[in-house]
């Protein structure tokens, strides 16, 4: 059975949805409307469901644990997803946030509010941190133990001081898809055909 290619994103507000909206439109793929939702409310099997009843390509679903300390629905849901048999995830935007609960996880790369890429961390803003691929965020800690291939660090989806603004088209957020998918295509060589990095 074909597998559906899933591109993952941890954050469920209505500035990402509406950014994710935007891109998945842009590129022909879909994103799982009802996937969207501070925090999540979807369980796993039932955003499976609707992953597998969309005729488009990629798919991107949201998760979001709304600061939830621990292992929250989001991420409960999450694991569910990107472990399914006919589920193929091509990678996860990881969202930077301010949280204080020591949630974090490595990336291999971020994409800070100018666009640059870079092996360091962002944070909420979109700006550089010191931390070497790793970012603080909501809804991340559980991603590197997953089978995901690439995980792109960025500051809040479609917010950035406006940089990311759905109204300029969210470049920032474009970005990181177009890395996940370039990673996808090239079959494991990260990055190093992007022309920024």
């Amino acid at each position: 059975m074909k597998k559906r290619r899933v591109i993952i994103v941890t954050d469920g507000d209505d500035f990402a949805w509406r950014t994710i909206q935007h891109i998945a439109k842009e590129i022909g793929g879909r994103c799982i409307s009802r996937s969207r939702g501070n925090p999540s409310k979807l369980t796993g099997e039932q955003l499976v469901e609707l992953i597998l009843q969309t005729p488009y390509d990629p798919v991107f679903v949201m998760f979001d644990d709304c600061g939830a300390v621990g292992e929250g629905a989001g991420e409960q849901a999450l694991k569910y997803v990107a472990t399914h048999k006919q589920i193929e995830v091509l990678g996860a935007i990881a969202v930077a946030s301010n949280t204080h609960q020591n949630e974090w996880t490595k990336v291999h790369v971020s994409i800070d509010r100018n666009g640059k890429l870079t092996e360091r961390g962002v944070d909420k803003e979109g700006i550089q941190e010191m931390e070497l691929g790793r970012i603080n965020g909501d809804t991340v800690y559980c991603l590197e133990q997953l089978p995901i291939p690439i995980i792109v660090g960025i500051g809040d989806i479609g917010k950035m001081g406006y940089r990311d603004h759905v109204k300029y088209g969210s470049p920032i957020t474009k970005k990181a898809v177009e890395v996940i998918l370039e990673r996808s295509e090239n079959g494991g060589s990260r990055h190093k055909q992007h022309p920024d990095f």
